[in-house]
């Protein structure tokens, strides 16, 4: 059985290999790396990544994540692009080649059609005077000192490092664009960010009959049974015109019983809260978050966006939450 401790000195020499592999990047960043940009943000088509291999698998997670930031890219295989998808590749397009070699024979087939589209080639290649380096518009030095493998042979600080120049590569074309939170969120709309962004209150909130309201007459009593009935933990105390008044809520009823009200006597506009915070339906469903943690509530009454304010829907903590929201 292998000593604990020695696993752990592997696993931790790897690591460190693997650090300084990309720490080693950060001073090759030159003219050739804005140039890379350049090309990038100029691109009037889609960024094409290529590559064979461990290569590959890491070029198809730099078109994700180029694609995600608001580069428009996507993979080829070079094995595949020999035999009919190099048609995918246009002349607006730019192509990112990675191969630590620069010598792999698949992507070497490709580079002569490439060179004849007059499409821009960046390469991300550890060897500087190789094949894909002598065809590329740009190189950008990934090399490395050693793999992380004992062997030296097993693709590992090198494919970090080629994934790490992606991300450079990435992040700086996304600042450039001036990309923003908004913009992420509209390329993720499933994720937790996306539904922050993009969800409105209309799209959450309870509508028609689910709505808890009732007249500034109505008993407290009665009052008390709409609230049951729709279950928001709340009631709108609404006029003929659907106008808000004010709200009651289980904390006007604490203190309505504080009070030792007669439920069967006392009016509803003698118990509510006038006024009241509102959410509007086109407000973020996360900005109706912020405001319920501010004043710490825990249902909004929605009002209509524009002079006539009236009674359009409500919502409660729990509609964000099952939302995914909160």
């Amino acid at each position: 059985m292998s000593d604990p401790s020695q696993m752990i000195a592997r696993g931790r020499r790897v690591l460190a290999t693997e650090a300084e592999a990309v720490a080693g990047l950060e001073h090759r960043l030159d003219g050739n790396f804005a140039r890379a940009c350049a090309l990038l943000l100029a691109c009037e088509g889609r960024i094409v990544v290529t590559g064979m291999g461990k290569s590959g698998h890491v070029g198809s997670k730099i078109a994700a994540t180029l694609a995600s930031t608001g580069s428009p890219a996507f993979f080829v295989h070079p094995a595949e692009a020999i035999h009919g998808d190099l048609g995918m590749i246009t002349a607006k397009d730019v192509v990112l080649a990675l191969s630590n070699s620069g010598e792999t024979s698949e992507l070497l087939t490709i580079l002569p059609v490439i060179k004849r589209l007059a499409v821009p080639l960046i390469a991300l290649t550890g060897k500087d005077a190789s094949t894909l380096s002598r065809y590329a518009t740009v190189t950008l030095d990934v090399s490395v000192p050693a793999e992380a493998c004992p062997l030296n042979l097993a693709p590992t600080a090198s494919t970090t490092a080629a994934l790490a120049m992606g991300d450079a590569l990435a992040i700086a074309v996304l600042e450039a664009r001036g990309f923003t939170e908004e913009d992420f969120a509209r390329s993720h709309p499933g994720g937790s960010l996306g539904r922050r962004l993009l969800l409105h209150v209309e799209d959450v909130m309870r509508k028609g009959d689910e709505l808890p309201r009732v007249g500034p007459e109505t008993l407290l009593s009665e009052g008390l049974l709409e609230m049951s009935r729709k279950g928001l933990g709340m009631t709108t105390i609404v006029d003929p015109e659907d106008h808000v008044l004010g709200v009651f809520t289980d904390g006007d009823l604490r203190r309505a019983l504080d009070r030792q009200l007669d439920v069967h006597r006392t009016r509803m506009r003698e118990v509510m809260t006038a006024g009241g915070k509102v959410a509007e339906p086109r407000m973020l469903a996360a900005e109706a978050v912020h405001l319920m943690e501010t004043f710490r509530i825990t249902s909004l009454p929605v009002v209509s966006d524009d002079a006539e304010r009236k009674l359009v829907g409500a919502l409660n903590v729990h509609d964000l939450l099952r939302a995914g929201v909160m």
